[in-house]
């Protein structure tokens, strides 16, 4: 007899687009393309939003059912997360959460909003989250100092804070490269030492550089400074 988380598998595979599959296990490599549904990121959150909505029971069996076996249905737990209106049933079912996550592309895809109207808190819970042993976790915290803290609540100790992860972790260092790339963005001269001084790995260090190049909102003449900065290899 099928049950009704049975029934939820299903209608994700319904969802399935095969040449979006192929498309996707291309950029997240670390995730078994077996458990890769194929379900295009603005569809599964809309289905999430209706479903959040409309069947509470089943959202509530749903996000109790850990570990999920696709990762569509970690996606989609994620995004479940998003719709909670409570700040504390929503910071514990992200805590719940983190020690699943498995990959960068469901690690970078959900912030809770209420979590930006909690800043005190939630960066309390962010100096929990960066000193953590597992990669998405640490990927998470820093993930919201960049999208959270780098305008009104911008700290300089952020920036010591990150600075300070050291990791051998391809996707924590990356993180840290786009999360230094947007302080230099958005907060340069506080972030302008960081890069002189070499206070980030040199791997890191250069992809910081790297993206901040790349981008538009920084001036041509301060690209060609960073330019110069770079470590050589």
């Amino acid at each position: 007899m099928q049950t009704p988380l049975d029934s939820l598998q299903a209608r994700l595979f319904a969802m399935q687009d095969s040449a979006y599959k192929d498309f996707n296990k291309k950029l997240i490599p670390t995730v078994d393309e077996k458990t890769m549904i194929g379900i295009r990121t603005p569809v599964l959150k809309q289905f999430a939003k209706t479903l959040f909505k409309t069947e509470p029971d089943l959202v509530t069996a749903f996000l109790g059912a850990l570990p999920h076996q696709y990762f569509e249905e970690n996606n989609l737990h994620a995004f479940l997360i998003e719709n909670i209106k409570d700040f504390d049933t929503a910071l514990a079912e992200t805590e719940r959460f983190l020690p699943f996550i498995d990959n960068w592309a469901t690690c970078d895809s959900f912030a809770p909003p209420l979590f930006k109207k909690h800043p005190d808190e939630m960066y309390q819970k962010i100096l929990e989250w960066i000193r953590s042993p597992h990669t998405y976790t640490v990927r998470y915290a820093i993930g919201l100092l960049l999208s959270n803290y780098l305008d009104s609540q911008f700290t300089p100790a952020a920036l010591e804070l990150v600075a300070g992860v050291h990791s051998e972790e391809y996707y924590v260092n990356m993180m840290i490269a786009w999360y230094f790339s947007f302080a230099l963005i958005k907060q340069y001269d506080a972030a302008i030492p960081y890069i002189i001084d070499r206070k980030l790995a040199p791997f890191t260090h250069n992809k910081t550089i790297q993206k901040a190049i790349e981008s538009r909102r920084i001036p041509a003449a301060t690209k060609d400074y960073l330019r110069t900065l770079k470590i050589p290899s």
